[in-house]
């Protein structure tokens, strides 16, 4: 009889072992020294921080053209690190025009003085109260990262996320802000059948409906927004040429990207950062494999004659695309 007991703890004791790792638990520290940058991600039915190995290297010297918008993101920053009143901020606008390197190379500029980022995906943040509380006792200060961040009707990350901003009795602690890039101002599909839900009154005066309301309920929380538009012509150009400089590209080798890139640009519809980035790094790269960066791509590898036309004879000023 006591061997069949025993037989049966046994087994009630394995099969709660096998239960344990698949109940959720609480987020366990990571080791803080392994890295400045983390990822909150879920693994099975828990989440974990772990430590990012290779950190992205972009630093605010790279990004060029979006002048204003750094100096408001990176002042926004300084008082966070020097323990003063800071906000959360929503960057949004055009895509590939340089939210989230701006993000990246804030941490790069400010690591040093204990910035931490901790990146978290849309689909996680229904876990964020465990986060603000793992780390609501550290001495570092930590920004949230959510990269290109949106929500359908009925997410429930967007009812978590409204709650850690601005509205759970519970404050937030002073030592993590959240920082989120979006193409949509305000994180959520809007409908033109929504425009019926305004009400008018005899004076003229016009009061939001409801489900306004609530869509821009949670863009408000956010105390900074930062905007970001479409790059022109010039502003692209000297974007390319940067990126060009950073690969090692030598001066002779810019001048006589500039053109190709304008080509490159019109066939990917757009001139924005991200464009420009992808141009240089081809570029670069082909330049490198046949002369190592000493000159242009082989004539085999331009773009025919026709592509450039009405570009303009001066590769420093090309002109004529914006009318395309």
């Amino acid at each position: 009889m006591d061997e069949r007991l025993q037989h049966l703890i046994d087994h009630a004791e394995r099969l709660l072992t096998r239960l344990e790792s698949v109940l959720p638990h609480a987020p366990r520290a990571p080791d803080w020294n392994g890295s400045v940058a983390f990822r909150f991600r879920r693994r099975g039915a828990g989440v974990q921080l772990e430590a990012v190995r290779h950190v992205s290297s972009i630093r605010l010297a790279d990004l060029k053209e979006i002048d204003a918008q750094m100096e408001r993101l990176r002042r926004n920053t300084e008082q966070f690190v020097s323990g003063r009143p800071a906000n959360n901020v929503l960057l949004t606008g055009a895509r590939g025009t340089g939210k989230s390197s701006l993000i990246k190379a804030c941490l790069h500029e400010f690591s040093d003085r204990g910035l931490r980022l901790i990146e978290v995906d849309k689909a996680d943040l229904i876990e964020l109260p465990d986060l603000v509380d793992l780390v609501a006792q550290r001495p570092e200060r930590f920004v949230v990262f959510c990269d290109d961040l949106s929500f359908d009707e009925g997410e429930p990350g967007y009812k978590a996320l409204k709650s850690v901003l601005d509205g759970s009795v519970t404050a937030t602690s002073d030592n993590l802000l959240i920082y989120a890039t979006s193409n949509r101002r305000h994180l959520l599909p809007e409908y033109m059948k929504e425009n019926l839900t305004y009400t008018h009154t005899d004076d003229g005066e016009v009061h939001p409906g409801e489900v306004i309301e609530e869509k821009i309920s949670l863009s408000e929380r956010f105390g900074l927004w930062i905007s970001f538009y479409p790059f022109s012509q010039q502003e692209y150009l000297v974007i390319v040429a940067q990126w060009l400089r950073t690969f090692g590209a030598p001066e002779a080798t810019v001048a006589q990207a500039l053109k190709p890139s304008l080509v490159w640009a019109l066939e990917r519809g757009s001139r924005s950062g991200r464009v420009a980035y992808q141009f240089a790094r081809d570029w670069a790269g082909r330049s490198a494999g046949e002369d190592g960066l000493h000159g242009a791509p082989s004539p085999a590898a331009e773009p025919p004659a026709h592509a450039g036309a009405g570009v303009g004879a001066d590769a420093n000023h090309p002109d004529g695309l914006d009318h395309v």
